[in-house]
């Protein structure tokens, strides 16, 4: 059995996001049931609910560790009293680039425990060429490079199965922002963004794409008759951080595809059979956030489903 869980729903900046005045940050500020905070994207996953592994390390991390009792530490006790003080149910973390939202909560884990690193070669070069990452002594936490269109078998940081396989594969996207050089989206090279296929025991894959910058065949392929995607939800429509005063550029120019639009991801989907379809990456400036808005009614009237923080899924 896979159980998931949203650690956070959120893209970068989370919602409400702390320099935004926006009315839908305001109302999530105020504590309105209708506009629910999120803190930027991650999921836990497990096959048996004792052993977890993360896919991404959002900023907010140890907010998110400290919400969610499963992920607690859980120190293990002998006949002669309590065992070591230090313990965390977290054994591996599987990253699906090297953009800040995802790899910044790595340096939240630095405290010796053990646990493996997974990631494609793009991404590792990112934070091997960043001396801050290593904060984390490769001795306690291995880099593990994953393959692209091959399942691995995660494994934690002393190589025991996790009971957990894993899928990598390309989809489109771009460079992580902090290493543009120009004022154009630059594609990175394959494997710099990726999804992930996760699955325990054989049983059906949960696929985790939380960066897409469009629909190919090849992606189209994969996910036909899936039993589960949580999918890059970042904006409702490509203009919308341009209409709403937040920033100038476009969504695909920041890589992302749009919920909305011929193009967009719920017209994407027409036709594929996924099972259950869930949105996540959820900018602060995109309308799906709010319970009440027209835009929620029209992803949840085509089938789709908003992540929250604290979702729970088993497959």
């Amino acid at each position: 059995m896979l159980r998931l869980i949203v650690l956070g729903a959120a893209a970068g900046g989370g919602f409400p996001q702390w320099n935004s005045a926006s009315p839908a940050c305001l109302r999530a500020r105020a504590g309105d049931p209708a506009a629910l905070p999120r803190t930027q994207c991650s999921l836990a996953v497990s096959a048996d609910g004792e052993r977890w592994v993360l896919l991404n390390a959002a900023p907010e991390l140890t907010v998110q560790l400290a919400a969610n009792r499963a992920l607690h530490p859980r120190p293990p006790f002998d006949g002669n009293g309590p065992g070591a003080v230090r313990h965390s149910p977290l054994a591996a973390v599987v990253l699906t680039g090297a953009e800040v939202d995802t790899v910044a909560g790595l340096l939240s884990l630095r405290e010796r425990h053990p646990f493996a690193l997974h990631a494609t070669a793009p991404s590792l070069a990112v934070l091997d060429a960043n001396p801050i990452f290593g904060a984390l002594n490769p001795a306690i936490v291995p880099r593990r490079a994953l393959p692209l269109g091959e399942p691995v078998a995660l494994r934690d940081a002393a190589d025991a199965s996790l009971g957990l396989t894993v899928e990598a594969y390309p989809v489109p996207g771009k460079v992580p922002l902090f290493l543009e050089t120009r004022d154009e989206a630059e594609p990175g090279e394959e494997g710099a963004t990726i999804g992930l296929a996760i699955r325990a025991s054989g049983g059906p894959a949960a696929h985790f794409i939380p960066g897409c910058a469009m629909m190919t065949d090849a992606l189209r392929a994969r996910l036909r008759n899936a039993a589960l995607v949580l999918f890059d939800g970042t904006l409702w429509r490509d203009d919308e951080m341009i209409r709403a005063g937040a920033g100038p550029k476009t969504g695909a120019r920041m890589g992302h595809m749009s919920i909305s639009g011929e193009a967009g991801v719920i017209a994407a989907f027409e036709g594929l059979g996924v099972r259950r379809r869930i949105l996540v990456h959820l900018n602060n400036t995109n309308p799906v956030l709010l319970e009440d808005s027209s835009e929620r009614a029209a992803v949840a009237a085509a089938g789709w489903e908003v992540a929250e923080d604290g979702m729970e899924i088993t497959l």
